[in-house]
């Protein structure tokens, strides 16, 4: 027993120096807590919302006042006719509009019945039907203000209308999603173990002395899987489109061009995390950890950006899936085309440029 208390010893000794596994145990978990915490969130908060308002009436306006100090939703925009709401909608930062309809006032007052439209931004159901409930919460919670004394009750009816996915279809969110998800992860996964596997295997002499420079090499290990993603991108748009029924509204070449360009950016990432790692182990627990849980966390796909803390809003900035989804919503969704997504379309090139330089810049170290 005594042999066997201090071989039990001995173990604690060396999970304790080991700094890695320590961060493993303890890190790892109050990380995914802080995380889980702090995300997941099934309350509103600053939804932007639009108003057509053709009554413009002190009911009307009392309304509006009343929406936008409950903390749920801020005012964004009036607007001045119907038409301007798919537009509004397509550029994405407005995700619902109030339509009032004309003499709101004087039809509470003479019918005691007023009619309003709550027009929504479904390309994510969840949230969409959500924002729905809140705000038919705040119009129900006026009325029974309003009629509060009054023998004849006045009644406030809301109808709502849903745009690009007038069936809440959950699956219209998840497919982009999962496409980012997945052509992320698995790109990256399978490009940090390359260059990871050379040094492991020994290979990497024959590298160093082939007339090949690195940026040579770099693009040589990227090609191959580029092609191979982007196969299996067109295979997740065709079972989208086939078995589940979610559209392609927008140009398909635009969409696929958009997808071959997020691929080069996980390649370029799998890329830098294996001139980083040691061995194929170390460059895929790397992949795994570091892209895994922002990947699905972080940029959007389940839950909303715009309830998170502030701090953790900027830090999806640099979570590229974020970019990919907002991209693969409106060309599918929406039918936008590159003028809608420029800014999302050049933020990907930036991070794969940058990604490339910094690959570049450590395999050069390396080779020197």
């Amino acid at each position: 027993m005594n042999r066997f208390i201090g071989f039990l010893k001995k173990e604690f000794y060396h999970i304790f120096r080991d700094k890695r596994s320590m961060l493993i145990l303890f890190g790892m978990p109050i990380v995914q807590i802080l995380l889980f915490g702090y995300v997941i969130s099934t309350d509103l908060k600053d939804v932007k919302m639009a108003v057509l308002d053709h009554s413009k009436d002190e009911y009307s306006v009392e309304i509006i006042n009343k929406i936008t100090s409950s903390g749920y939703f801020t005012l964004s925009d009036n607007l001045q006719t119907l038409e301007e709401a798919d537009a509004v909608f397509r550029k994405g930062d407005v995700k619902l509009i109030l339509v009032f309809e004309p003499d709101f006032g004087k039809n509470l007052m003479k019918n005691s019945k007023g009619n309003v439209q709550i027009l929504t931004d479904a390309s994510d159901p969840n949230t969409a039907n959500l924002e729905v409930n809140y705000l038919q919460g705040i119009l129900q919670n006026y009325n029974i203000e309003i009629n509060s004394g009054k023998q004849i009750p006045f009644s406030i009816r809301a109808k709502s209308r849903m745009y690009f996915n007038s069936n809440l279809e959950s699956v219209f969110m998840f497919i982009p999603g999962i496409m980012a998800t997945i052509l992320m992860l698995v790109s990256a996964m399978m490009t940090s173990i390359s260059i990871a596997r050379e040094k492991e295997l020994g290979t990497m002499e024959i590298l160093l002395v082939s007339p090949l420079n690195p940026l040579q090499i770099i693009l040589g290990k990227v090609t191959p899987y580029l092609a191979l993603s982007f196969i299996n991108a067109m295979v997740i748009v065709g079972m989208g489109y086939f078995v589940f029924g979610v559209p392609v509204l927008g140009s398909f070449i635009l969409l696929m061009a958009e997808s071959v360009l997020f691929i080069f950016l996980a390649l370029s990432l799998g890329i830098f995390i294996s001139t980083v790692a040691k061995n194929q182990q170390v460059a895929m627990m790397l992949s795994m950890f570091a892209l895994m849980l922002p990947t699905i966390i972080l940029s959007g796909f389940i839950f909303p950006i715009r309830n998170m803390p502030f701090l953790l809003q900027v830090f999806s900035n640099i979570i590229p899936p974020k970019w990919f989804i907002i991209i693969l919503k409106n060309i599918m969704l929406k039918g936008v085309g590159i003028e809608y997504v420029w800014k999302e379309t050049l933020v990907l090139i930036a991070m794969t440029i940058g990604f490339i330089a910094l690959s570049l810049k450590k395999f050069k170290t390396r080779l020197e």
